[in-house]
């Protein structure tokens, strides 16, 4: 049986990986020329940051890959989320290196990472549905005790809340530190849970992984050394998905992970009101260009955001405390 002393460890194994694979990752990245490629339209102090080296998620998957590989848990659970995790990273590597290294600006087409995207989500979907003793049940945060049956609508609502959430990080790694660092807190959260719910092996992951972003941070925090590019916000997205399914909890994701939501939630509704009405209810979107662009430091966004993601996990550690 693990403990919380066995999740520092992991954390720090996974934190000390990362942290010693960015001066050879980093540099490698950088002879192979694979820099970021910054959008005019976007804050222009933002175009400085042309060049630096992306595909940094790299670094976050080899780390949670060691880590876990070597916890001493590997069962099937293990094995569903990395495969989960690396199955999202290998569509953003993918898309990273049609625009980085092939220098197609436009990367995967939209239908193709669609199509991508979904077929994972409905695969772990129907694994979870034959496997769980949930059975076609999830979790209602905030009701005693109360499981709502989807019955066949479990298969279409699971892949929405997966490719949902996984576009929704993507969409927040715009700022230095912001995807890696809000993901930390909510892996932690689901570290806890998972801990307190008695799933060691997802326990382990999510502290893994958590430790991953950790040293990820090092190297991303403002100014930037490296992003993680669609290979690591697409990963993480899939993980926090994947974490959340598994635990039969996938509507605390929209509670804890309220900064991915609010995120896509601002491109919704900015597209909405620019097609509609032909004007911009925010300056841009995503909603931390919006926050830039009314005069925030780019430090203070983040911080901002990390600190919200902090008060969002306590709500749901409340929203469980039926459960837990």
């Amino acid at each position: 049986m693990i403990d919380i002393k066995d999740i520092i460890r992991v954390i720090v194994i996974s934190f000390g990986i990362t942290i010693i694979l960015g001066p050879i990752i980093i540099p490698l990245l950088k002879r192979l020329k694979v820099g970021q490629n910054i959008r005019q339209e976007g804050p222009k102090t933002h175009l400085k940051k042309s060049g630096t080296p992306t595909m940094g998620g790299i670094m976050i998957l080899a780390a949670v890959l060691i880590t876990t590989l070597t916890s001493g848990v590997l069962n099937k659970d293990l094995f569903v989320l990395l495969g989960a995790t690396f199955a999202f990273g290998i569509i953003g590597f993918v898309d990273d290196f049609i625009k980085v290294v092939l220098k197609r600006s436009l990367g995967l087409r939209a239908y193709q990472k669609l199509v991508a995207q979904i077929s994972v989500a409905v695969i772990l979907a129907l694994y979870q549905s034959n496997i769980s003793a949930f059975g076609t049940k999830i979790i209602i945060p905030f009701m005693d005790n109360v499981l709502l049956d989807l019955g066949p609508l479990y298969v279409p609502f699971i892949a929405f809340v997966v490719v949902a959430t996984v576009n929704s990080v993507n969409l927040t790694d715009g700022v230095d530190g912001l995807a890696s660092g809000v993901t930390l807190i909510v892996l932690s959260f689901f570290s806890l849970i998972s801990l307190k719910l008695g799933a060691t092996t997802i326990a382990i992951f999510s502290a893994a992984l958590a430790g991953s972003c950790f040293g990820f941070l090092k190297h991303n925090a403002h100014p930037a050394k490296v992003f993680m590019g669609d290979t690591g916000s697409l990963a993480l997205g899939g993980a926090v998905a994947t974490i959340a399914i598994l635990l039969n909890i996938s509507l605390i994701i929209p509670i804890v992970g309220g900064i991915y939501f609010a995120e896509a939630l601002s491109v919704i509704l900015q597209v909405t009101s620019f097609k509609l009405t032909g004007k911009r209810i925010l300056k841009m979107s995503p909603l931390h260009h919006h926050y830039e662009l009314k005069g925030w430091k780019e430090t203070r966004v983040v911080t901002t955001f990390w600190l919200t993601t902090v008060v969002l996990c306590f709500v749901g550690i409340y929203a469980l405390r039926y459960f837990i």
